[in-house]
C-alpha cells in the first residue's frame, strides 16, 4: 500500500526552497486535507482555498503563493480538484497554473472564479488545455479576459476533447468570441455544459443568438446552456426554439435576465408541446406577464410531460397567470420545481400555492415561497431556494447536502465535481 504524501510538510519545505513566506490559509487547508485523508482514505480530494471563506481567517492567494502550491501538487496524485475562487491571482499566476496543467495528469476540477486574470492569462490557460487530457470542469467566471481572451478558449474547444463543463460567464466576451465558440461547439463532442452569461454586445440584431441556434441544430452533446443577460428579445427566442425542434440533447436552458415578453414565450410554449428533452427552463427576470404564463400553462397542462423545473421569478405576472401555472402542476406530474417570487401575488395565488404544498403536490423545498396565515388570510413568504442558488456561493465547509435547494444539481448535474 502506497504511503500518501504529507501535503502540509511538503508545502513548508517548498516555501523554504523557494524563499517564500508561508500563507497560513493554504497551510491550514493542506493540514485539514492530510487529516481527512487519513480518516477516510479518500482516493481524491478537492482543496477549497476560496478567498471568500468567512469561517476562518483568510489570507488571499497571490501569484507567488500559487507558484509554491503548484510545486507541491505536482508531486501528488491525491488532489483532483482545486478551488481558488475570489483570490488575487493575475496573469502571472495564470502562467504558473498553465504550466501546472501541462504537467499534471490528475486534476479534474479547477475553479478560478473572480480573480484578476486578463487576456494574456486566458491565452496561457487555454493553450495549456490543448494538451491537457484530464481536466473536465473549468470555471473562469468573472475574470475580465475580454473578447480576445475568449477567442483563445474558442480555439481550445476545437482541439480539446476532454473538457465537459466550461464557465465563461461575466468575462466581458464580445460578438466575435461568441460566434467563434458557437462554431467550435458545432463540432465539439465533449462539452456538455457551457455558461456564456453577460457578454458585452453592442448590436441589437441578435447575431450571436442566431449563431447559437445554428449550433444547437448540429450539436448532439450539449446538455446545459446559459444565455443570461444577452439582451435577447422575441426574435432570438424564436430562432432558438426552431433549432431545438431538431435538438434531442439539451436538458437545461437558461434565458434569465433578458428582454423576453409574452410573444417570445409563445414560441417556447409551442416548443414545449413537441420537445421531449428539456427538463429545466429558467425565465427569471424577463417580462412574460400573464399571457406568457398562460402559454406555458397550456403547454404544460395538455402536451408536455418532460419539464421538471420552471423559474418565472420577477416576470410581472399577476394572480391569474400564477394560478394558471399552479393548475398546470395538478396535471403535469413531472413538474416538481417551480419558482415564482417577485411577481404580483393576490389572495388567489397564495391560496393556490398553499394548497399545492399542503396536498403534497409541491414539496416545501422545491419552490421559493412558503405559505403563512395572518388574521385568517394566507400569504406567501420568500424562501432561499432556486435553480442556481449556489452559483456565486457555496458552503465554506462541508458539502451541499440538500440538492433540492439548488434544483439544477438535483436534476441535471453535469460534471459536478
Amino acid at each position: 500500500m502506497a504511503v500518501r504524501p504529507d501535503l502540509r510538510q511538503h508545502y513548508v519545505r517548498a516555501c523554504q526552497n523557494l524563499g517564500q513566506p508561508e500563507n497560513p490559509f493554504i497551510a491550514r487547508v493542506l493540514q485539514e486535507a492530510d487529516k481527512n485523508d487519513k480518516i477516510r482514505g479518500t482516493k481524491g480530494i478537492t482543496l477549497k482555498i476560496a478567498g471568500n471563506n468567512r469561517l476562518v481567517p483568510v489570507q488571499r492567494v497571490t501569484d507567488d503563493d500559487l507558484q509554491v502550491l503548484a510545486s507541491v501538487l505536482r508531486s501528488t496524485v491525491l488532489v483532483t480538484g482545486l478551488d481558488l475562487r475570489y483570490n488575487v491571482l493575475t496573469d502571472a499566476g495564470a502562467k504558473n497554473m498553465a504550466t501546472f496543467l501541462q504537467e499534471n495528469c490528475t486534476l479534474r476540477y479547477l475553479n478560478l472564479m473572480f480573480n484578476d486574470i486578463g487576456t494574456s492569462g486566458a491565452e496561457l490557460i487555454a493553450r495549456a488545455l490543448h494538451r491537457n487530457e484530464t481536466l473536465v470542469y473549468l470555471r473562469m467566471t468573472g475574470n475580465k479576459i475580454g473578447n480576445k481572451g475568449g477567442m483563445f478558449f474558442a480555439s481550445m474547444l476545437q482541439i480539446n476533447s476532454t473538457l465537459e463543463k466550461l464557465d465563461l460567464g461575466d468575462t466581458d466576451m464580445g460578438m466575435q468570441c461568441l460566434t467563434a465558440i458557437a462554431t467550435a461547439l458545432t463540432r465539439n463532442k465533449s462539452v456538455k455544459a457551457i455558461n456564456l452569461n453577460r457578454p458585452l454586445l453592442y448590436s441589437q440584431e441578435e447575431e450571436t443568438t442566431v449563431r447559437v441556434a445554428l449550433m444547437l441544430k448540429n450539436n448532439s452533446s450539449l446538455v446545459e446552456l446559459h444565455l443570461g443577460k444577452h439582451e435577447m428579445k422575441n426574435f432570438g427566442v424564436e430562432q432558438l426554439c426552431e433549432a431545438l425542434y431538431e435538438n434531442s440533447s439539451l436538458r437545461y436552458l437558461d434565458l434569465s435576465c433578458n428582454k423576453i415578453t409574452c410573444d417570445g414565450v409563445k414560441f417556447l410554449g409551442e416548443l414545449l408541446k413537441r420537445n421531449q428533452t428539456l427538463e429545466i427552463l429558467d425565465l427569471n427576470a424577463n417580462r412574460i406577464e400573464d399571457d406568457g404564463a398562460f402559454y406555458l400553462s397550456e403547454a404544460l397542462t395538455l402536451y408536455n410531460r418532460t419539464l421538471q423545473a420552471l423559474s418565472v421569478v420577477s416576470n410581472n405576472i399577476s394572480g391569474k397567470g400564477l394560478v394558471a401555472l399552479s393548475d398546470a402542476m395538478k396535471t403535469h406530474m413531472e413538474l416538481s420545481y417551480i419558482y415564482i417570487w417577485g411577481n404580483k401575488f393576490d389572495e388567489a395565488t397564495c391560496m393556490a400555492f398553499s394548497e399545492l404544498i399542503q396536498m403534497g403536490r409541491l414539496k416545501p423545498n422545491c419552490t421559493d415561497v412558503e405559505p403563512y396565515e395572518v388574521d385568517g388570510h394566507v400569504h406567501l413568504a420568500e424562501l432561499s431556494y432556486g435553480l442556481q442558488k449556489h452559483y456565486y456561493w457555496t458552503p465554506s465547509c462541508g458539502e451541499v447536502t440538500n440538492k433540492d435547494a439548488n434544483a439544477r444539481l438535483a436534476i441535471a448535474a453535469v460534471s459536478e465535481y
